[in-house]
């Protein structure tokens, strides 16, 4: 839990800029502890942009990204883990030539006190364990998935960024993936995940946000959106920039 009683994280009025191009325009949102919270949008619409801001990785242009109350724009990346910051990027980004083990490891290097460790990693994936001295390189995708979420999991954040976990692999895949959520939540980490399979979003999140061109289109509870408006949000269909649900 946040030590003040507030939100986890806070983003007000985020503006970030590719060169001349703006990737978010004044996007604000709040994410509670132990929520999930699922960021939907087209590719281009800024949701990976998004979380490189949040994580430290890109530099943004003006606004306020408050984790715990305390406006982390200033830090660097490193420093935004040992906070408790850790994202799960798109594409893996394995080191192909490392064990699984080894790869876990990495992920330890400015690792949070916590109860998550490499065991408790071999628990929420139990075909790890054979497979610790197998290189990355040698893994399926969805497997490849599984190591790039235990390396985060291993610096025991408070805030878990997942960056379309779901892309290129197969249905089944994902779900045995998104099957872990609950086990995360109990063990006190909130999540704000960035997916483009709307449905598999709505499945787990408890708040749903979708951006449209660096813009916020819509965004509330799952129970709350409708599939015509959220249909609307998505591609700009009728919709006016920046006006939430």
């Amino acid at each position: 839990m946040t030590t003040g009683g507030g939100p986890l994280l806070e983003v007000r009025g985020l503006t970030v800029h590719h060169g001349q191009l703006r990737a978010l325009d004044e996007v604000s949102l709040t994410v509670g502890a132990g929520e999930v919270y699922a960021m939907i949008g087209a590719n281009g619409a800024g949701k990976t942009t998004l979380l490189r801001a949040i994580s430290g990785l890109k530099a943004s242009t003006s606004g306020a990204i408050l984790f715990d109350g305390t406006d982390v724009r200033a830090l660097r990346t490193e420093r935004r883990v040992a906070a408790g910051i850790v994202m799960v990027p798109e594409g893996r980004r394995l080191f192909p030539s490392l064990t699984v083990e080894e790869n876990l490891q990495v992920g330890a290097a400015y690792a949070r006190p916590g109860a998550w460790n490499i065991d408790r990693v071999y628990e929420l994936f139990s075909w790890m364990p054979e497979r610790r001295k197998q290189l990355a390189a040698q893994l399926s995708g969805g497997e490849q998935q599984a190591v790039a979420i235990g390396r985060a999991l291993v610096a025991n954040p408070r805030l878990l960024l997942l960056d379309e976990v779901s892309l290129g692999l197969a249905p089944v895949i994902v779900r045995r993936i998104y099957d872990t959520l609950p086990d995360l939540l109990a063990s006190g980490v909130t999540v704000l995940l960035v997916e483009q399979d709307v449905s598999q979003a709505l499945r787990v999140a408890s708040h749903v946000h979708c951006l449209l061109e660096g813009r916020t289109t819509l965004q509330g509870e799952p129970a709350q959106l409708t599939a015509a408006g959220i249909e609307d949000a998505y591609f700009g269909l009728n919709a006016t920039p920046g006006a939430p649900a």
